[in-house]
């Protein structure tokens, strides 16, 4: 369906979950602001940090800042992405905006490390919250996501160019050590964001090259649950044993990190010499990737 024939989900948008959601990372990004980032000038990436440098350096409002930039953002949003994500946006903003109008936030330290890190846990945990509620508080994530789907950036190269003038303007705003540290503020936002998003179970390729494939493939599939891909192939090739190879059966099964260490242990009781390379997958859908209350567990 098509987002101009879209309907807002009301049913969504007042779903419990979700609401609890968008407001603990409302509030989350508020003690961030008002007690670690606004006193002492320091930025965080997208509209946020546009609005900080305004506010900071021409004593704009910041609500009315927020809103303003913001607006643009989220009418792309309505028309591009969806109505229900706009509305829960727009709610976020608003939160947002009352919460740091009406509620006094004592400033927690004056400590520039403390600041960018616990600044950035509390920001990030609340953009990553109000994601997860089906809502965002900066419009910079819309912009991006229109641009990739039109330009040959990906997603994460867009927002490094856009947030990097940002971070150039505060530095020729506020000194380059302010910028410094707001660049400190911004990567532990993000990163936390990402924890908070996508969880620790961040989901891990495991792929196995090893003599023992079939005793392998068993452990992998009936012990800890987990489903698995075979590719035909050939190990051995080694320097000085080059011309010795033989067939053999390579194993490929999605994992979370949490269960990587585990799983490679207990290969290695069946083949101490087994071959394991390890990626890092941003997305998985169908199939099965996680079971509940497999034996390793």
């Amino acid at each position: 369906m098509s987002s101009k024939a879209e309907k807002v989900n009301w049913k969504a948008f007042f779903d419990p979950k979700s609401l609890v959601l968008i407001i603990l990372g409302v509030f989350c990004a508020a003690v961030s602001l008002e007690a670690f980032m606004l006193p002492n000038k320091f930025l965080d990436g997208g509209v946020t940090g546009i609005a900080i440098i305004l506010n900071l350096h021409y004593d704009v409002d910041l609500n009315l800042l927020l809103v303003l930039i913001n607006a643009p953002f989220f009418a792309v949003a309505w028309k591009k992405i969806g109505k229900t994500f706009t509305v829960q946006s727009i709610f976020s903003v608003f939160l947002l905006v009352l919460v740091l109008e009406f509620m006094e936030i004592p400033t927690v330290t004056e400590d520039k490390v403390l600041i960018a890190v616990f600044g950035g846990v509390l920001m990030g945990v609340g953009i990553g919250l109000i994601i997860r509620g089906g809502g965002l508080i900066d419009g910079f994530e819309v912009i991006t996501t229109y641009f990739q789907k039109n330009s040959a950036l990906s997603a994460s190269e867009i927002t490094v160019f856009l947030n990097s003038l940002i971070m150039l303007f505060a530095a020729l705003f506020f000194g380059i050590e302010a910028a410094m540290y707001s660049i400190l503020t911004y990567f532990t936002a993000i990163k936390m964001t990402d924890y908070v998003v996508e969880g620790f179970e961040e989901y891990t390729a495991l792929t196995i090259i090893s003599k023992e494939d079939d005793k392998v493939k068993e452990l992998i599939v009936k012990e800890f649950g987990k489903a698995i891909s075979v590719y035909k192939g050939e190990r051995g090739y080694l320097p000085d044993t080059f011309h010795i190879h033989h067939p053999c059966d390579i194993i490929m099964t999605v994992v979370t990190r949490l269960e990587v260490h585990r799983i490679k242990l207990a290969i290695q009781q069946i083949d101490p010499k087994a071959f394991f390379y390890v990626q890092t997958i941003k997305e998985v859908k169908g199939g099965v990737v996680k079971q509940i209350g497999s034996k390793h567990s």
